[in-house]
């Protein structure tokens, strides 16, 4: 996996942790115990530090980034498909839908989902266990049964996932081809 050190700052993972072979971790990154980085992820700390806590997964061809300080993605939290996540925090156990947006200083509370598509602009803090729409994400609705069920359970899929992933995932050449 490519992985870079930026200005004498260097990626540190946990050797429970699973980065995809195609993700990029540059500079002041740290990836906790159990925590996964998928497919195509670029998570760029050149500024700042960007943590990735235990349990946690940030989902393929998202980008990570920090200005000046601490970005963090909480315990068993998921950052889902194509997301930004630029200098903020993301609470434990939350759950950032596919191509969701969370801004400068912008704080997601624990147990919170960010819908897909959502945009969460910089300085907004969302309350704990709610359910966060629109762009830019201003209505917060307590969690439904569904999106509990989300919440309650992604980390562990994804961290059986990545177990697969570690122990089967092999490069090849070249694909089959069909007769």
């Amino acid at each position: 996996m490519p992985m870079f050190a930026f200005e004498g700052k260097r990626p540190s993972v946990h050797p429970e942790a699973w980065i995809a072979p195609t993700a990029t971790l540059v500079g002041d990154v740290v990836v906790e115990k159990g925590a996964s980085i998928w497919y195509g992820v670029v998570v760029r700390a050149d500024f700042g530090r960007i943590v990735i806590r235990q349990g946690a997964n940030v989902q393929d061809n998202s980008v990570l980034h920090v200005n000046d300080g601490v970005c963090e993605v909480g315990a068993n939290a998921t950052v889902g498909h194509s997301c930004i996540v630029h200098d903020c925090t993301v609470g434990e156990q939350a759950l950032i839908g596919n191509a969701a947006t969370i801004l400068d200083k912008a704080a997601v509370g624990a147990r919170t989902l960010v819908a897909a598509g959502a945009t969460v602009t910089p300085g907004t803090e969302v309350p704990s266990e709610v359910v966060a729409m629109g762009s830019p994400a201003k209505k917060f609705v307590p969690l439904t049964d569904s999106a509990r069920g989300w919440v309650d359970h992604n980390a562990a899929i994804y961290q059986e996932l990545a177990r697969r992933h570690a122990e089967g995932v092999e490069e090849i050449a070249e694909p089959d081809r069909p007769e």
